[in-house]
């Protein structure tokens, strides 16, 4: 008997087998009490499965867009399949390559680093040939909406607009803008929008200072003990670029000394699940994650009208006000 032959008759294939054969493939499975693997198969047939490839699941906002796709796909009788990459180009690639063998259904990459513009062409080329061989792309990112894939993107700009306005429009004047990593696109979209917003609102731009940081606690904790060491020299505000640095940032001030936000007010983007529980609470810029996990697997398992481009959708952040961020007396 051979493998192909039992695989046909315990897989369920189109492909007919003869009834001697196929009952001694079931006896055979009864004594060995085989089991079949769910997943495995529909990974094969590629019917019901979606793979989630992302740079980092440790981040909170990863986490809950994560979490959004894997409730909505069980509505559909999906599932999520889940890899990270570090955002290496090289890694994503050969994600992408292996997870195309198993024949998803769609492919979801959420990437801060993938762009049209990228002289790295081996991911791009990786899902163009995922879509012609009949599977579904959607980006989520920012650089997603130049690509020829279904994007689902955050207004980074605009949204941390809001939170710069707010801030100058509550009497602060002098900034610092903990802005991540030079190479992160959505972290320039938000520091652009932070420093537009302020303005705005009445603040000067020698008063608005940029420290890069990494995009982590940890990065935060170190940049404003630095930042705490040379002296805060009348700064009435640190602007983090998210919520993991705004948390390092309370927990640096904490550290020292500096009472937010009587001496120093602190703010994040993202509101993530610990930002309400922080003593004070922080002051952010909310996310819609689960509108957005829940579109993502709407977009994978949705049949596309022949002729219609790629889905090209926005999402835009809400002020969250808290206890972090507290008004200024108006000093110019």
């Amino acid at each position: 008997m051979s493998v192909a032959t039992a695989s046909r008759v315990l897989g369920g294939g189109n492909r007919s087998v003869a009834p001697e054969n196929a009952r001694k493939v079931i006896e055979a499975a009864t004594r060995l009490r085989y089991t079949m693997d769910a997943a495995a198969r529909a990974m094969n047939r590629g019917s019901d499965a979606i793979a989630l490839v992302a740079d980092d699941l440790a981040t909170p906002a990863v986490a809950a867009v994560v979490a959004a796709m894997e409730r909505q796909a069980r509505t559909v009788d999906a599932f999520v399949t889940v890899s990270s990459t570090r955002g290496l180009p090289e890694l994503q690639a050969a994600t992408i390559r292996t997870l195309a063998g198993f024949r998803p259904r769609a492919l979801v990459l959420t990437s801060t680093r993938i762009s049209h513009e990228s002289s790295d062409t081996r991911v791009l080329d990786e899902l163009r040939a995922f879509e012609r061989n009949g599977g579904r792309v959607i980006i989520y990112g920012s650089g997603g909406v130049h690509l020829p894939f279904d994007a689902l993107a955050v207004d980074d700009r605009g949204s941390a607009r809001l939170m710069g306005e707010h801030l100058a429009g509550t009497g602060h004047r002098r900034a610092i803008i903990l802005a991540g990593t030079r190479e992160r696109a959505y972290a320039a979209a938000r520091t652009s929008g932070y420093v537009e917003g302020l303005l705005a609102a009445g603040a000067d731009v020698q008063d608005i200072r940029i420290v890069n940081c990494e995009v982590s606690r940890q990065g935060g904790f170190d940049a404003t003990a630095q930042l705490i060491r040379e002296g805060l020299d009348g700064t009435d505000v640190l602007v983090a670029i998210n919520d993991p640095v705004a948390i390092g940032v309370l927990a640096a001030c904490r550290a020292a000394g500096v009472d937010v936000p009587g001496r120093v007010s602190v703010t994040g983007f993202d509101d993530v699940p610990l930002a309400r529980d922080l003593t004070p609470g922080l002051t952010t810029i909310a996310l819609p994650f689960t509108e957005i996990g829940v579109r993502a697997i709407e977009l994978a398992v949705r049949e596309r009208p022949e002729g219609d481009g790629p889905a090209r959708e926005t999402f835009r952040g809400a002020l969250i006000v808290r206890g972090s961020a507290g008004k200024r007396e108006r000093v110019r």
